[in-house]
């Protein structure tokens, strides 16, 4: 099921049998604290959409490694960022080439935070131009109520924190470096605020949150209900139609 495995010819029945799905995971290159390794983001987003591309048979389209990081500054290295007009475009042509392919039903899997605004605007851009193309944009950390709250548990702003940390030691601990996690935790200092500043300026060490507390035990838990309600939220997206069927041209008469 991963697409670039797949052959011209493959392709189109492939397709057809997924009612014309892809899956388009996307991530981000950047600092995740000093006991993170810098592609935690793209390798959850990779390894969820295997997972799930394969399970319920929908092709997944090439990872996107990069991200809108902006945020993240220079302060600590790591990060390779996007700026969000690159991010927009770059996703704009995929889904554009997509649709060539035969796709008309693209699920963008986002494992960054900060891609969510670029990332909206491509998709806005791509159902525009493609009359019948659907595009749904679907965050990792939100996929479901107990995913969020996994997610969200130690902190309303979070990032390399307890959630984080127990994924990479579940299913990637190459990643982790555990005789730093505990002098890793940071506190959340971004609530309160009118303004939405950069993490420099809300973290000591790019942490947020309280990786500490994580375990394999959670990690193997959270990446169980995500691949589950990423495969249920696609399945039901597989079988989903318009509400009405007006084409983005028709004019209201």
């Amino acid at each position: 099921m991963l697409w670039s495995t797949l052959t011209w010819d493959e392709i189109p029945k492939i397709l057809e049998a997924a009612q014309y799905a892809a899956i388009l995971p996307i991530g981000a290159t950047e600092q995740h604290g000093p006991h993170m390794g810098c592609g935690m983001d793209f390798v959850i987003a990779e390894e969820l959409c295997k997972i799930v591309s394969e399970q319920i048979s929908v092709p997944m389209l090439p990872l996107l490694p990069y991200g809108c990081s902006i945020g993240h500054s220079k302060r600590w290295p790591g990060t390779i960022a996007l700026q969000p007009i690159t991010l927009i475009e770059l996703v704009k042509q995929v889904g554009d080439w997509a649709y060539y392919s035969g796709v008309r039903r693209l699920f963008i899997v986002n494992g960054h935070v900060g891609n969510g605004a670029p990332l909206r605007c491509a998709l806005e851009m791509l159902r525009a131009e493609h009359d019948d193309l659907m595009v749904a944009l679907i965050n990792t950390p939100t996929i479901s109520k107990r995913v969020k709250e996994f997610h969200f548990a130690d902190a309303e702003d979070w990032h390399a924190n307890d959630a984080e940390t127990s994924l990479m030691l579940a299913i990637a601990p190459d990643m982790v470096r555990p005789e730093k996690i505990a002098q890793a935790d940071d506190p959340d200092r971004t609530t309160g605020h009118v303004f939405a500043h950069p993490v420099n300026r809300t973290s000591g060490n790019g942490v947020t949150g309280t990786p500490s507390l994580a375990t394999v035990e959670k990690g193997i838990q959270g990446f169980l209900w995500m691949v589950h309600d990423l495969a249920e939220l696609i399945r039901r997206g597989m079988q989903e139609t318009p509400p009405l069927a007006h084409s983005y041209l028709d004019k209201a008469t």
